[in-house]
């Protein structure tokens, strides 16, 4: 989140040293995105989540079944989704490539990951009434359901569905496609998002005590290494890919390349320091995971 945010500021600040004519575009630009559908859904996600911890806490003890820590992952992935989708970062990324992309990286690589550490699926259902959580309950012990589920949170499915959404939307006709049509762009948002979701969950979801082995480290480097390859091709590509930027980005300061360099840099500097922090923790758990005994080591023998 720190580089994101010394990245964004010097968005801002080169903005701030634009030329006075393009003042009114830039200016414009700063405008919190307030579409009611939006607001009740974070809003909707937030009160079934508080209604949830406050009901498991009372049936099983407070800090019981999600701990503290968990809601306190939840509420900074939630506040991470309201500054990607309703502060001006939103409406910015309109008009700059390089706020789109600290858009896209605070979706995939800062709420992502807090959400499925905090839960949600598990204290959204405690929010239902009794009856109401049972049915959810046998619901989702459905074999189609179940099935589904299994095959979206293979490791290799969860990553290979992130990396084609993270290339495919960023060829220049679907991003220019999604800058000019708001379905898209909202379509363009989604995948992005639920596939960062997939793939959190095979690295991080699950029994919040297991502690996860050469998978997820192996998805969360080669992720490092995939998308980082693409904020490269950004950085140091001879002419700018998104035409539409051209009449938008001197605004700010910034000719249509620089702005897609500065683009690049977000995704390809903290986007991959995420995944790099990320991975060296998982390796920190397995090295003070305890060493097996032989009495642990060896299975019981069956008897005869």
């Amino acid at each position: 989140m720190g580089p994101l945010a010394l990245l964004f500021l010097g968005v801002a600040l080169a903005g701030a040293a634009g030329p006075a004519s393009a003042h009114d575009t830039a200016t414009a630009a700063w405008h919190w995105n307030g579409q009611p559908w939006l607001l009740w859904l974070l809003a909707l996600s937030a009160l079934l989540y508080v209604a949830g911890i406050a009901r498991l806490w009372r049936h099983a003890g407070r800090s019981r079944g999600i701990g503290r820590a968990q809601v306190a992952a939840f509420a900074g992935g939630w506040l991470t989704l309201v500054m990607a989708l309703v502060t001006p970062v939103d409406t910015l990324g309109a008009q700059l490539f390089a706020a789109h992309m600290v858009q896209h990286e605070l979706l995939m690589v800062a709420a992502a990951p807090l959400l499925v550490l905090g839960r949600p699926l598990a204290a959204w259902t405690w929010a239902l009434a009794p009856r109401h959580r049972q049915l959810a309950g046998r619901a989702t012990r459905a074999a189609w359901l179940a099935a589904s589920w299994h095959g979206l949170t293979r490791p290799l499915t969860a990553w290979a569905l992130h990396a084609i959404a993270l290339w495919a939307w960023h060829l220049p006709a679907l991003f220019e496609a999604a800058l000019h049509h708001e379905g898209v762009h909202m379509l363009q948002h989604a995948s992005f998002l639920v596939t960062a979701l997939f793939f959190w969950w095979t690295v991080l979801g699950g029994d919040a005590r297991a502690v996860r082995g050469g998978s997820s480290i192996a998805s969360l480097f080669t992720t490092m290494m995939h998308t980082g390859a693409l904020g490269a091709l950004l950085t140091f590509a001879p002419g700018a890919w998104y035409p539409s930027y051209g009449a938008t980005s001197h605004a700010f300061g910034l000719t249509p390349l620089e702005d897609q360099q500065l683009g690049g840099l977000v995704m390809w500097v903290p986007g991959g320091l995420a995944y790099l922090a990320a991975g060296l923790a998982l390796v920190g758990r397995l090295l003070a995971r305890p060493a097996l005994t032989p009495a642990t080591a060896t299975p019981p023998a069956r008897p005869r």
